[in-house]
């Protein structure tokens, strides 16, 4: 099981989009993308992510 993203965490999801954890919900997070490669557009540059659809690249300290 993946262990749940904290408010601040980097995450990466889907084809290597990159963000910031802003809230944790019962099974998501909404995350604010700082980094895009893909032509995916999110609108206000935020989108919902299942906790089972992310990986943690560095934990807020």
């Amino acid at each position: 099981m993946t262990s749940k993203a904290d408010i601040g965490d980097e995450i990466i999801f889907k084809k290597g989009i990159e963000g910031i954890v802003e809230k944790v919900n019962d099974n998501s997070v909404i995350v604010n993308i700082t980094e895009n490669p893909t032509k995916d557009e999110y609108r206000g540059n935020r989108t919902v992510v299942a906790h089972k659809n992310y990986k943690i690249l560095n934990k807020k300290k």
